[in-house]
């Protein structure tokens, strides 16, 4: 009786290279440091007295320390961990390149219009006044007007807009056929409106009242209607894509219970995606309220508080920081100037709390997981 072995087989070299070695732990931060280091040290130099470009620095130290990393890793780790680190290095890098717009955005606003807001700007009027002992006359600033022409204009634009957006979606997603002429004309139509600019919005939202109540059209509700426009296709896509998420075995779970359709779309697909309709809404918020250029032409400019949507020009944040920065009192161009810089904060201030509050709504309505 002969015993059979079997060989095995050889371990090739490209199989070790999976087991190769690694990297001290913090091998990529010291990379980076030494790379920003080098390349300072080195602009440093060739700069002299003309200036030191810090836009230059950061990326040709990003370049640097792609190149030394990936020398470095497909020496000590093999090839394919340094392509992993190369390409974990490129989305981090175009992750930073993103970031520095915005936080540049966010620190230039800040710091011009945080001197700005007080109680008295934000809460109150401009109001004008004049010195007989020195002949001057002096503005202050105010944007209680404007900050009530934002929630009014947005407001009734919010009302008008989530129900006819989030209805299309709902039709789109529980009715309508895939094969249906009507909802790949909806589906065209919506994305063409999405790209309408927004002066055109409000060229529509005038000329239509116009014709109606005459030339002095001049109303928060026209400004409304152009800035529904905008919102309708934004709230119709993002609804429509949240409500596809929605898995179809709820849907068949309530059917084979005996629920009827329309019951089974509002107490399970909407209430499953009741965090992403959410979201949506708050997306077409922010998409409009910032608009300037629709509610300019429909809604006109005032300094005076106007509740009435319906009667007389209202004025926005977004207006109030773009007439005060194009159009300053020559008198006091540095109170225009920090009028529009305190608007444009307080807008930004808005559309945070906005999302902040979307977020608890969804947190408290979402379903909850159970184990």
């Amino acid at each position: 009786m002969t015993a059979t072995t079997t060989a095995r087989p050889v371990a090739s070299k490209t199989s070790s290279s999976l087991h190769a070695g690694r990297l001290p732990r913090y091998s990529e931060l010291y990379t980076l440091l030494g790379a920003l280091a080098v390349v300072a040290a080195v602009f440093a130099l060739l700069a002299g007295n003309g200036g030191f470009n810090i836009v230059g620095w950061l990326i040709v130290s990003a370049v640097v320390y792609l190149l030394a990393i990936a020398v470095l890793s497909a020496i000590a780790e093999g090839r394919r961990q340094a392509v992993d680190r190369v390409m974990r290095g490129l989305v981090a890098s175009a992750f930073v390149l993103a970031l520095i717009p915005l936080v540049s955005l966010l620190w230039t606003v800040f710091s011009q219009g945080i001197t700005t807001l007080t109680p008295r700007f934000i809460f109150g009027a401009e109001t004008s006044g004049f010195n007989w002992n020195t002949l001057v006359t002096t503005t202050v600033a105010g944007a209680g007007p404007a900050l009530v022409g934002t929630l009014i204009i947005t407001g009734v634009a919010t009302v008008i807009s989530l129900p006819i957006g989030m209805l299309t979606a709902v039709w789109l997603t529980e009715y309508s056929k895939p094969t249906s002429p009507m909802r790949r004309t909806i589906t065209f139509l919506v994305d063409v409106m999405t790209g309408i600019p927004s002066i055109v919005a409000g060229l529509f939202a005038f000329a239509l009242f116009a014709l109606i109540v005459g030339p002095k059209a001049f109303s928060g509700f026209s400004a409304a209607v152009a800035l529904s426009v905008l919102m309708i296709p934004t709230v119709v896509r993002s609804s429509e894509e949240m409500l596809k998420l929605v898995p179809m075995e709820l849907r068949e779970a309530s059917y084979a219970l005996g629920v009827t359709k329309w019951r089974t779309i509002l107490k399970v697909v909407l209430r499953t995606a009741v965090g992403g309709l959410v979201t949506s809404a708050v997306l077409a918020i922010a998409r409009v309220i910032g608009e300037t250029a629709p509610i300019y032409i429909a809604a006109g400019y005032t300094n005076a508080i106007n509740t009435n949507p319906f009667n007389g020009p209202m004025s926005t944040l977004a207006v109030l920081s773009y007439t005060g920065y194009a159009f300053p009192d020559q008198s006091q161009p540095d109170m225009s100037h920090q009028e529009a810089w305190g608007s444009a904060l307080l807008l930004i201030f808005i559309v945070v709390i906005l999302n902040l509050v979307a977020r608890l709504i969804a947190a408290k309505f979402a379903p909850k997981a159970r184990r």
